[in-house]
This record gives C-alpha cells, sequence and structure tokens, in this order.
C-alpha cells in the first residue's frame, strides 16, 4: 500500500512540475516521466492487491481458529457446568462445613477479644497506680520544697529584725 501512495504522490509531482497552459486548465507535463509512473503503477497494483488478499485470507484463517477454539470453550463450559451440576451435593456439604467453622471462628474471636479487653484493663490499672504513686511522690517533693521555702523566708524575716 506504501508503494501506491509514494507512486501517486511522484505522478503529481510530475504533473506540478509541468507548464500551464495561459487561461485554460490544461498543463504541459513531461510524457515520459508520466508514463514510467503509470507503467510503475501497473506493476505495484497487482502486488497490492495479492497483499491484499493474503491479508484477506490470513483474517479469514484467523477468524476460523477464533471459531473453533469458542466452540470448544463453550464444550468445556458445558461440560463443567454438567459436573458442577453433579457436584451439588459435595457443594451443599462445603457450605455447611463453612457455616460451622464461621460460627466456630466467630466464637474464637469473641473470646480473643474478650481477653484483650480483660488484658488492656489490667495493663490501664496498672498504669493508673503507677501514676498515682508518681503523682504523691511529686506532691510530697512539692510539700518539701515549700517547706524549706517557708523555713529559710522565716529565718530572713527574723535575721532582719535582728539588724
Amino acid at each position: 500500500m506504501a508503494d501506491i501512495v509514494y507512486l501517486i504522490d511522484r505522478l503529481e509531482d510530475v504533473l506540478n512540475k509541468g507548464f500551464r497552459v495561459p487561461f485554460t486548465s490544461s498543463a504541459v507535463i513531461d510524457e515520459e516521466a508520466f508514463l514510467d509512473v503509470v507503467d510503475q503503477m501497473r506493476i505495484a497494483i497487482p502486488n497490492e492487491i495479492r497483499e491484499a488478499q493474503r491479508i484477506l485470507q490470513e483474517r479469514e484463517r484467523i477468524l476460523a481458529d477464533a471459531r473453533q477454539e469458542a466452540e470448544r470453550i463453550v464444550a468445556e463450559a458445558r461440560l463443567k457446568a454438567q459436573q458442577m451440576v453433579e457436584e451439588q451435593a459435595i457443594l451443599e456439604q462445603a457450605r455447611q462445613r463453612a457455616r460451622q467453622i464461621e460460627v466456630e471462628a466467630a466464637r474464637a474471636a469473641e473470646e480473643v477479644r474478650r481477653g484483650a479487653d480483660q488484658y488492656a484493663l489490667e495493663v490501664l490499672e496498672g498504669l493508673q497506680a503507677e501514676l498515682h504513686r508518681i503523682l504523691r511522690t511529686v506532691e510530697n517533693g512539692m510539700n518539701t520544697l515549700k517547706e524549706q521555702r517557708g523555713g529559710q523566708a522565716r529565718r530572713v524575716e527574723a535575721a532582719r529584725r535582728r539588724q
């Protein structure tokens, strides 16, 4: 296809290189160059047609393969569906077992949650007790500092009075 487009472009070039006849739509062109391009087009067009036919045949082959593959897939799907229908009893047993496992898992999860909550409560209670102990230590330290400061202030006042 690219050859034909190229040749058409060349044909247009030959026409554009021609001389225009004044006051008409006619042109004088290089006849030999024009006929050379036309000859090349006669050679290229059958090649292009053969290539197009080859592409069409390839397309048909691909479509036939696709149809055949689709039929095979449909046949497999039908067989699989039939097997699935036959396995319905096994599937129902599996569903029942899954429900049983789900109930057991929910029960176990609830026990784990309760244990985790109890552990968290114990840790928080221990932390609260430790914070109370630290708070008492801080309060005792503050009271000691206040008492010492108060005693110092009294001694300074007493010393001032003596002077």
